[in-house]
Formats: structure tokens, sequence, C-alpha cells
């Protein structure tokens, strides 16, 4: 089997990836920058690896032949990826796998811009690559919503809809890629509904028992011009099967009903 390196290893997508590989027999190695403690599995090996700076990812690197690039930070993403990309091509690897996001070419976000210019700085880099776009993980709408449920008002987005899609279901695409040849842009994977963010607000209150004001917002700007247009799913390709309610029944540990919160009259103009 292929000895195939994930980068952020034990991140929430990562983790998934990694267990997938394992299941289908081939050598692992875990890269992060804090390696969990305790003794290794089977045909897995954990790297402290700095992507920063490139500290400890050479001999992390040699004898690679597939590379599944799932870390991401909230800046200095490209600088970390032509680290890593040099690495690859020094230490021969045949295959880059990029996890991006769909909408990252239409959706004038920072965040985004920077994962378009990891995309085409792994196009250029002479290596075989693969890039899927996916839309948002059913753990980051919880989390969001979690954070902003801190406060008894809620303010949502009005207009927008996102297609959430599970994590396992990504890292099982991911998996399937990197085990095969170098394909280049492949077939974006989005969740298998598409849900108004305020129904994916009231449904994950009502599953964790709380109650808020929900706010509906109307945002100016580019982005949230860009998001009421749908820039952020992906229609054609509503392949996932566990949807945002299942996510939150396995969570609670029963079912989740519609609706939920206590919403209010009316919008609110955001300020620019």
């Amino acid at each position: 089997m292929t000895t195939i390196l994930v980068t952020g290893g034990t991140g929430t997508l990562g983790r998934a990836v990694v267990a997938r590989l394992l299941a289908a027999g081939h050598d692992v190695r875990s890269l992060s920058r804090r390696p969990p403690a305790g003794a290794e599995r089977p045909r897995l090996r954990s790297y402290a690896v700095d992507l920063r700076d490139g500290s400890g990812l050479a001999p992390a690197v040699a004898g690679v032949e597939t590379v599944v690039h799932c870390a991401s930070s909230p800046s200095g993403d490209t600088e970390a990826a032509g680290r890593l990309v040099e690495a690859a091509r020094a230490a021969g690897v045949r295959h880059l796998v990029y996890i991006s996001i769909v909408g990252v070419d239409r959706i004038p976000l920072g965040y985004y811009r920077a994962k378009l210019d990891v995309e085409r700085l792994i196009a250029d880099s002479g290596v075989g690559w693969t890039v899927l776009r996916t839309t948002q993980f059913h753990d980051l709408v919880l989390r969001l919503v979690k954070a902003g449920a801190r406060l008894p008002v809620l303010p949502v987005p009005a207009g927008v809809r996102l297609q959430p899609v599970d994590v396992r279901e990504v890292a099982a695409r991911l998996a399937e890629l990197a085990s095969g040849a170098p394909a280049g842009r492949v077939a974006d994977l989005g969740g298998p509904e598409v849900r108004d963010a305020r129904d994916l607000v009231r449904d994950t209150l009502r599953a964790g028992g709380r109650r808020r004001v929900l706010v509906p917002v109307w945002v100016p700007g580019k982005v949230f011009g860009a998001l009421r247009r749908g820039e952020n799913l992906t229609l054609r390709h509503a392949d996932g099967t566990r949807s945002y309610g299942d996510f939150l029944a396995e969570r609670s540990g029963g079912g989740v009903e519609a609706g939920g919160g206590v919403e209010a009259d009316g919008g609110v103009k955001a300020g620019r």
C-alpha cells in the first residue's frame, strides 16, 4: 500500500482522513504542530511539523508518495503551502491532494482568496495534483451558532443559504482521491440539502435546548452579496447523504424538529 502524509492530521478533517486511510490499509504519516502524546497506532506515525517555518518538514516527507493537505489557518496558508510544495518536489512526491472550498473563486473573502492562491500554487507545482472543493462542514455551522448563542440576541444574515456537508463524507472522498492517480480539479462535493441560515440556527438551538432571540440582519457588501447569490453552493453536486439534521440528532441522541428559538419581527440593516 501507499505511504500517505496528511497535514493537519489532528484537526477535525485530518483525523477523519487519517482514519479512512488506515482502514484502507495505507501507511499514514500525520503532521501537526503538536502531535498527540501516547503510543503510535499500527501503520501510523506522527510528526511534529510547523508549516509556518518548515521545521521538521523534510524528514516527514521523505519516502512519501502522496500528500493530503488538510492543514489550514486564517493567515499564512499560501506561504505554508509553498514550503510544503518545495519539500514534496525535493522528496519526489507524486501526488498532492488539496481540500478547498466551493466559491473560492467567486466570494471575495480574504481567506477564500488565499485558498484559491494555494490551488494555483499546487496546480503549478510540477507535482501531480488533485483539488476537491466542498461546502461548509456541519461542525463549522455548529461552532458558529454556539459562539453566537453566548448572547441573548443572535443576529442571522438574511438571505444567506448554506449546504453543509458531513466531514466524514469529505474524508471518505479525499481518501479515495489520495488512493488514486492525480485527477486535477474534480467535481465539487456538497451536502444533500440547501438550508436557510436562519433555519440552521433554529435547529441548532433546539438541539442544544437553548432559546435565543433571532434577528435577521441584511449585511451589505460584496461578500454577503455573493452569499445571497448562492456562490457558496454546489447544487449540481449535492452528493452528501447525511443532512445537518442527521448530524444534530447523532450529537444530541435524539430527533431534531424544525423550528425552535424565538425570532424577532422585521430586520436590521447592518452598518458598513
